[in-house]
């Protein structure tokens, strides 16, 4: 019986930018597979919107090799590729003088191909604001126009840069349907955010950069395998300094951090755990301030890599 074998959509391979002194990315490589929505994550300074900038053929690499849907930019196929991707920037200046539909049908305009401009509106339930101009709408209605306009051309491969930043829940939720609405119709995505409830749940694989470097590359589920922990205590104490290095030797401790003044654990067993870290903090004479546990997450995951939260500013 033959192997499934997996159509790649875009490729990197040992990609740089440096910009002066400062190199932005630095050998990445990068495989995403047709029909997947693909996440990629780091902290601002990572190079991530440079990266999708060269990925989209906005910039230029000063070396290394990108492919996607079979081609290289500047090899004879630029325009091919522009019809058969969407692209939302991460700051998107539209018109404010136009309306939505204006909008759209300019955009629409561009494409050999695509979509109705009606069928687009509906998709990113713009509807009621058809005739209403750009100017006047909220934050997530600029964001979900600003979607419309890079899924008019029926793109295979869909460049979505931090899409939901800034918006409310329920405006986020809104887009979190039309991406998988997109990707239910077999289209690729490539999508860089700052929420990592948005990448698990879009995400079917997500890199992680940081310094321009992939770090870790996974499922979401493998990623938080990889921490070799289902739960993360976190605590902090007040008086006296606590040695923290008997810590690490507690029962089903797996990994032990310093953030913001306290201490985090990664644990595989928590109820072993527990009772044997609050006798170290009395045999220490230590009192304890606060303590929360959770079920690991991919915040986890980041933080153990990089040392520091992902923040959404």
């Amino acid at each position: 019986m033959a192997k499934n074998i997996r159509r790649t959509a875009l490729r990197c391979t040992s990609l740089v930018k440096k910009y002066s002194d400062v190199t932005a990315v630095n050998g990445l490589d990068l495989e995403v597979f047709a029909g997947e929505c693909f996440g990629l994550l780091g902290p601002n300074g990572a190079g991530k919107t440079t990266t999708v900038e060269i990925l989209e053929g906005l910039t230029t690499a000063d070396s290394g090799l990108v492919e996607l849907l079979g081609y290289q930019w500047g090899n004879g196929h630029d325009r091919e590729l522009r019809q058969r991707i969407g692209v939302q920037l991460q700051e998107t200046q539209l018109a404010d003088k136009l309306t939505v539909e204006e909008t759209v049908r300019l955009f629409r305009s561009f494409y050999t191909n695509g979509h109705p401009v009606e069928e687009v509106i509906s998709l990113v339930s713009l509807e009621e604001k058809r005739m209403a101009r750009v100017g006047k709408l909220s934050g997530g209605q600029k964001q979900r126009l600003a979607v419309a306009c890079a899924l008019v051309s029926a793109p295979d491969l869909l460049f979505l840069d931090e899409p939901t930043t800034g918006l409310d829940p329920q405006a986020r939720l809104q887009l979190w349907g039309v991406i998988e609405k997109f990707r239910e119709g077999g289209g690729t995505t490539l999508l860089t955010t700052h929420y990592m409830e948005e990448a698990a749940r879009l995400c079917d694989r997500i890199a992680i950069m940081d310094h321009g470097k992939r770090i870790a590359l996974g499922t979401p589920k493998e990623l938080i395998a990889s921490l070799g922990a289902d739960q993360i205590i976190e605590f902090n104490v007040t008086g006296a300094n606590l040695d923290e290095r008997p810590l690490s030797n507690l029962p089903e401790v797996t990994g032990v951090r310093t953030m913001d003044g306290g201490y985090q654990l990664s644990v595989s067993l928590i109820g072993s755990t527990l009772p044997a870290l609050l006798a170290e903090l009395d045999r220490q004479h230590v009192k304890l301030d606060k303590l929360t546990t959770h079920q690991a997450t991919l915040e986890d995951v980041f933080v153990s890599l990089t040392g520091r939260g992902l923040r959404d500013e």
